[in-house]
């Protein structure tokens, strides 16, 4: 099961310049082949998957854990697109004024046909996330090395994405999610190693570009989330400790298995778009709400 909280992972500010365009790029950390989609879907089902639990039951920990945080990841980039979208289209309510002809110069038009200038299951080209991403081989050697390879292709599409968008909340996020994203590499680097014996560690940062590059990455790793590995369960999952500990092998600082989720911070208010319930006018509004507003509370 899963413990919802209404928090998001890490505070996102408002857009400073909101794009359909940025928008559109930042959908591949959604719904790409290596968006937090297929994370969250890959480790899901190998937990679900997951045979001979009980003598392996660190790893089967590990991977069950990192699937509860991509749950969050998936939040955060969601909301990023969302904060995105809002106001990219001229404020209107009259369908005939065609308050959403700009759209059509949007690169991803289903962001304004598909849904109300919202976060999509697609990638940035507008192809809908698909369940030939997860990989689940009913073998803990090979499904480990797929989630290396997942997460390090991950870590390459966000830092790509980060050059492509200039505006703050989709560099606080990925700056963000470059340092949680790391975690991940490296517990799965641990659980190989503690698994075959071989120091997969050596071959981190994929790519060879270190998180403090970025400003936004920078001050998380100095208060030490690079090293952290969150316990999102009230009282499971405890073993995965038995993987995650040591030296990080970057910076050669101890690694640390903390219980409960991060602090985390209130997710932001999406406003209303007017353009996007044009068929109701302003008086039609008022009765509408006035008609819930009696049916909700009587009054």
């Amino acid at each position: 099961m899963i413990l919802r909280i209404d928090r998001l992972q890490v505070e996102l500010p408002a857009a400073e310049n909101p794009s359909p365009n940025c928008a559109a790029a930042v959908q591949e950390l959604l719904g790409g082949k290596f968006g937090e989609m297929s994370t969250l879907m890959n480790y899901t089902m190998q937990s679900f998957n997951f045979r001979g639990r009980d003598k392996l039951r660190p790893f089967y920990d590990l991977i069950a854990n990192i699937a509860a945080e991509e749950y969050g990841h998936i939040e955060l980039v969601s909301y990023t697109i969302n904060q995105l979208l809002t106001g990219t289209m001229p404020q209107g309510t009259d369908p005939t004024d065609a308050p959403l002809a700009d759209a059509v110069g949007a690169r991803n038009s289903y962001h304004f046909i598909a849904s109300g200038q919202q976060a999509l299951p697609m990638d940035s080209q507008g192809q809908w996330w698909n369940g030939s991403y997860v990989f689940s081989s009913g073998n803990l050697r090979l499904d480990l090395l797929h989630n290396f390879f997942l997460e390090c292709g991950a870590r390459a599409n966000k830092m790509r994405v980060y050059e492509m968008v200039k505006d703050r909340v989709a560099r606080e996020m990925v700056g963000y999610l470059l340092v949680r994203g790391g975690v991940h590499i490296v517990a799965y680097a641990k659980a190989l190693e503690k698994l075959t014996g071989v120091d997969v560690g050596k071959l981190v940062p994929i790519p060879e570009l270190s998180n403090k590059k970025f400003p936004e990455a920078r001050k998380h790793e100095e208060k030490g989330l690079h090293r952290i590995l969150y316990r999102f369960s009230p009282d499971d999952y405890r073993q995965a400790g038995q993987v995650w500990n040591g030296p990080h092998p970057e910076d050669g600082q101890p690694l640390e298995f903390v219980d409960g989720p991060p602090e985390g911070a209130k997710p932001p208010d999406l406003p209303e778009e007017p353009q996007l319930s044009a068929p109701l006018g302003p008086e039609i509004d008022k009765d509408m709400f006035a008609a819930i507003s009696k049916r909700l509370f009587g009054k």
